[in-house]
């Protein structure tokens, strides 16, 4: 295990970004494949191989960019590593951030499950608030001490780690009819 954490350290030294978007185009597909075998329970020959598809689509060409973007954006917003920082660096995440990334996600899932735009803004409304809600109740400690303990360059990973369950959630919200 500890060659293995050399290893991902080294790669993230040499190509940061490429690994953030592997990293998290991987673990949406593991959260889907969760989803699908663990909430839905379609066993392993029902299982939608194309939705896992999207899925991981969605985290290499939305989550990992866009996630790892914000980051370096919201340390040059609020400057620091202190416990007040963190606390800072939180709120506007969870406050700016992310209600505009879920909506996008959600959004970005329906367009790709071939739902129209009339079906697409539906699904939203009866989703959306209660994924932001379930956000609430996760995110918010889980990124106060991304913000204090991880330096930058290893908060996706932190966050896509933690996340696996958390999109199991969101794959399973978004590819409910």
């Amino acid at each position: 295990m500890a060659a293995l954490w050399r290893s991902y350290q080294a790669l993230m030294t040499r190509r940061p970004w490429t690994v953030q978007i592997i990293t998290a185009g991987s673990l949406v597909g593991v959260g889907d494949v969760v989803s699908q075998q663990v909430i839905e329970r379609k066993g392993l020959s029902n299982h939608n191989v194309q939705r896992t598809a999207k899925m991981m689509c969605i985290g290499f060409f939305f989550v990992g960019p866009v996630i790892g973007s914000w980051y370096k954006v919201l340390d040059k917003l609020v400057l620091g590593t202190s416990k007040s920082a963190a606390m800072k660096k939180m709120l506007v995440d969870q406050l700016c951030f992310a209600p505009c990334f879920l909506g996008t996600f959600l959004g970005l899932s329906g367009a790709l499950n071939g739902l129209t735009l009339e079906q697409n803004l539906s699904k939203l409304k009866r989703d959306y608030t209660d994924a932001l809600v379930s956000n609430y109740y996760l995110w918010p400690p889980v990124q106060i001490a991304n913000f204090y303990f991880i330096p930058l360059q290893h908060r996706l990973a932190v966050v896509q780690v933690v996340a696996v369950i958390w999109n199991s959630y969101l794959t399973w919200k978004a590819n409910k009819l």
